[in-house]
């Protein structure tokens, strides 16, 4: 058997959870929220672009330099007020969507702590199997820091910390 043969069906099952979960969220969306996104996706394109482009400069074109009749829009009036409304919208659309992404992040962020915060209580608890499996074979150790590594960690202080060094930080000027 492969060394890495566990770990990558772990991998790879964890993987398509991840892919799954994404289906799922980007399919519970509601309707606003998928326009808003396929717009931005769209916006965020080169087609975007590139029509862009040839919209533009038709109309530039057409109207300082085209034939009489085309001219509907000399002094590109219309167009610097669509291009304005067009601004708004995209905008919006950008908006809803990182929105969208930062809800998603926060999640993930969320994940995260919680699998780090359990990882780290089943460290404290091989840790402090290990110290006694050494004491009953009589292997004693005399690091001093193994007695703060056989603790759990509050989240809570650690937060607590973290806010009193950034308030800290803050007040300083930093």
């Amino acid at each position: 058997m492969r060394p890495d043969g566990d770990m990558a069906g772990v991998l790879r099952r964890n993987i398509e959870v991840m892919r799954a979960q994404r289906r799922e969220q980007a399919e519970a969306a509601p309707w606003p929220q998928r326009l808003a996104q396929r717009i931005t996706d769209f916006a965020g394109s080169m087609g975007f672009v590139l029509l862009h482009l040839l919209i533009f400069g038709g109309w530039i074109i057409s109207n300082l330099w085209g034939p009489e009749f085309w001219r509907f829009d000399p002094t590109l009036v219309i167009l610097a007020m669509a291009a304005s409304v067009e601004a708004i919208f995209l905008s919006t659309f950008v908006l809803i969507s990182q929105n969208r992404m930062a809800a998603a992040e926060h999640g993930r962020a969320e994940l995260d702590l919680q699998i780090n915060l359990l990882a780290e209580h089943e460290i404290t608890r091989l840790i402090d199997l290990v110290g006694r499996l050494a004491a009953h074979a009589g292997l004693a150790s005399d690091d001093p820091g193994l007695d703060d590594l056989r603790r759990d960690v509050a989240p809570e202080v650690v937060l607590d910390h973290i806010s009193q060094a950034n308030e800290e930080d803050h007040d300083r000027g930093s």
